[in-house]
């Protein structure tokens, strides 16, 4: 299991805002070119986006649906990679103080990313959550109009 955490400089209001629109999806999860509604009302359980993952001359697309949400705190996904399997994340916001605390938590859980789960692809989905929490913190305290964003 992959968990990482990461101090935000701004209200998990703030926070929420970006998490539940749809259109910036593609903001701040890493290696996403692009998402799409595919369903629903995001992030109502149930409600889908398509996102496409582009690296060079390649592209694959995906779809991520809710299966979990406690607004403005808990978001859980279902990541469905194609030939790669499913993963569950999970998202939460805490209050800390002002700011705000987001905890990331991810398990791959069908296909090959289950069948190969290991502490190898851990530390790969390490690496994949320090920069995805680091554009998550950009885009929120943009949006937020804090300005204190650190470059990692």
């Amino acid at each position: 299991m992959a968990v990482r955490h990461r101090l935000i400089h701004a209200a998990p209001h703030e926070v929420w805002a970006v998490l539940a629109d749809a259109s910036r999806y593609a903001d701040w999860v890493v290696g996403t070119s692009e998402s799409r509604p595919a369903g629903g009302q995001w992030p109502a359980v149930g409600s889908s986006l398509e996102y496409t993952v582009r690296l060079g001359p390649w592209s694959a697309s995906g779809t991520t649906v809710v299966r979990r949400v406690e607004a403005p705190a808990e978001l859980e996904l279902e990541v469905d990679s194609g030939p790669l399997g499913t993963a569950r994340v999970a998202i939460e916001v805490r209050s800390w103080g002002e700011e705000s605390l987001v905890i990331v938590d991810e398990h791959p859980l069908r296909g090959l990313g289950g069948a190969l789960h290991n502490a190898a692809l851990d530390a790969l989905l390490q690496l994949r959550h320090r920069e995805m929490l680091a554009t998550l913190a950009k885009v929120v305290e943009q949006a937020a109009g804090t300005g204190e964003h650190v470059k990692t």
